[in-house]
């Protein structure tokens, strides 16, 4: 199941030494509506390995303003603490599943 990041508990995650996928989106962004089953997917298939989850924009400002996100959705991948990719605009799952077997 996905993780619904926000700025109380995503620098935890992050923090936790799992790598962290985290899918910045809002409700009325229609690209990132249509990337959300994939997400859901990725959480599932890569559950106990990684930590998969949304940051809503719109609720959450913390993360945003500190990775500069300018446009959603934006992907952030992180591993051992530290920012190592992010994908700006709707992707592919095996794009996704690409860059998170990367970091693994």
């Amino acid at each position: 199941m996905e993780i619904e990041f926000t700025d109380e508990n995503v620098k935890d995650y992050i923090a936790g030494g799992k790598p962290v996928v985290v899918d910045c989106w809002a409700t009325w962004c229609g690209p990132c509506v249509r990337m959300s089953p994939i997400i859901e997917q990725l959480a599932e298939e890569y559950e106990g390995k990684a930590f998969v989850g949304k940051y809503n924009v719109d609720e959450n400002t913390e993360l945003a303003e500190e990775f500069r996100i300018m446009s959603i959705p934006t992907i952030l991948f992180f591993k051992d603490g530290k920012l190592v990719n992010r994908l700006a605009g709707s992707q592919a799952k095996s794009v996704l599943a690409n860059t998170i077997d990367g970091i693994l």
